[in-house]
């Protein structure tokens, strides 16, 4: 079965729907989601990207990503892809939006309108073998000392959402 996703504008209002890889090829703007999930310890659930995904293969990155189906919320969606991607669910927020635009492995292009949530999860996730080969706990110091040092291992949206990330989380939040 295609997947539709939502192409938008610069002010992320519905501009219409498009087929998933269709909207990659052309590096059509459309809506995604970025979700990290957090443990007590403040600690980051990664995910390491299977080698069989579309693009990105085999690289680290947030707890899990996605696109939200036309009728489906951003928070629907992304806990949608939780439970998919990595077997739990748990409640979401958004914290913060930004756009990306990029070209990926295998001719595609992801150009997004990336709203980014956060949530808790205390516990070890039961990832989907089709779409993590694996996943760590880890505080926020290493992943970004080891992004300095190899940011070819981590995807383009992680990388470029850190920071912010940051910025907009504090600690204490981050371990509620």
């Amino acid at each position: 079965m295609k997947e539709e996703i939502i192409l938008v504008n610069e002010n992320d209002e519905t501009i219409g729907v498009e087929e998933k890889i269709t909207a990659h090829l052309n590096g059509a703007l459309h809506r995604a989601f970025s979700l990290f999930i957090f443990n007590s310890r403040g600690q980051l659930l990664l995910q390491k990207r299977t080698n069989t995904k579309y693009h990105s293969k085999g690289l680290w990155s947030n707890t899990c990503c996605g696109h939200p189906r036309p009728g489906e919320s951003i928070e629907e969606a992304s806990r949608r892809r939780l439970r998919e991607e990595m077997g739990f669910d748990c409640g979401v927020r958004k914290i913060f939006e930004f756009v990306y635009h990029v070209k990926l492995d295998e001719g595609l292009y992801e150009h997004e309108y990336d709203h980014v949530l956060v949530g808790r999860f205390d516990g070890n996730p039961t990832p989907n073998r089709d779409e993590v080969d694996d996943w760590n706990w880890v505080d926020m110091t290493t992943i970004r000392f080891d992004m300095q040092v190899h940011p070819d291992i981590y995807t383009y949206w992680f990388r470029i959402s850190i920071d912010e990330l940051c910025r907009s989380v504090s600690p204490s939040v981050m371990s509620q």
